[in-house]
């Protein structure tokens, strides 16, 4: 894995209009890149270039549905025609939904997996041609902890992020003889709109994204890993000990969600005890 300064480089974010991916654009620019930004609002791109340029940043934008292939090739045109090609590809762009899997409808797992996995994919795909011609060139995956280690409620969503890790993981040695890096970033709990634009929020166990990082320490931490080239990172405290424990101890990780379960469900599962005892 190669070291790398941002200086210069050519860096397209996906899913650049909020959050983690706004942040990446943002201190992306700060650090010298020429950023593409991708996403799918006109309007908030709009917005992300005006911010951008006021601090004497490099930006254009593509507005895109990294979903669709003729958006995808449009990414790729935006590229060649703005910089000339592109060095680091940094697929953020994500959706999510939370329940239990029984509840979901399937729709919303293949929604899923239509962004996060076939999404990035494809996206990685059509850039490789260009990646192979550029300067210290890398693809940075944006992961989750629960792409490490599931949690109960989030099985759509870590699904799918365990794919992302699957991929990354074959994408790094396939690449190493095109000097094409392969970082992947899991953050935990960050402070962004992403719950508000969740396809489904049935879970009964939530969690306070707002005790998490910024989208702005996440970029941080990202970006950091792209120069200092290292391969694999999991950012929060508490991600780092969930995934650690599950390294080590994994009976306990199952143990502690099973238990975890049980007493959200306590009144359903009497319920139930008491109708099968009723029965016979």
């Amino acid at each position: 894995m190669a070291r790398r300064k941002l200086t210069g480089l050519r860096v397209l974010v996906t899913g650049a209009s909020q959050g983690i991916g706004r942040a990446l654009v943002v201190e992306a620019a700060r650090r010298g890149a020429k950023v593409l930004a991708v996403a799918r609002s006109a309007e908030l791109l709009s917005q992300l270039v005006g911010e951008v340029r006021a601090a004497n940043g490099i930006i254009e934008t593509v507005p895109a549905d990294i979903t669709k292939p003729e958006d995808r090739q449009a990414m790729v045109d935006a590229a060649v025609r703005h910089f000339g090609g592109l060095d680091v590809l940094i697929n953020n762009a994500g959706i999510g939904a939370t329940g239990h899997f029984m509840e979901s409808d399937p729709a919303v797992l293949r929604s899923i997996f239509e962004t996060n996995v076939f999404g990035l994919t494809e996206t990685t795909r059509v850039f490789l041609p260009l990646l192979k011609l550029g300067v210290t060139p890398a693809i940075v995956n944006i992961s989750s902890v629960v792409g490490k280690r599931a949690l109960p409620a989030r099985s759509l969503y870590s699904a799918s992020k365990f794919a992302v890790a699957g991929f990354s993981e074959s994408l790094r040695a396939e690449l190493a003889k095109d000097g094409i890096d392969v970082v992947v970033v899991s953050p935990g709990l960050t402070q962004t709109n992403f719950s508000q634009n969740m396809l489904e929020q049935k879970a009964k166990m939530q969690l306070d994204h707002l005790r998490g990082m910024t989208s702005e320490q996440v970029a941080i931490a990202t970006l950091r890993a792209l120069e200092k080239g290292s391969p694999d990172v999991t950012l929060t405290l508490k991600g780092i000990m969930l995934v650690i424990a599950n390294r080590l101890f994994p009976w306990f990780v199952d143990w502690k969600a099973k238990k975890t379960v049980r007493q959200l469900f306590a009144e359903e599962m009497a319920e139930r005890k008491k109708a099968q005892v009723e029965v016979k």
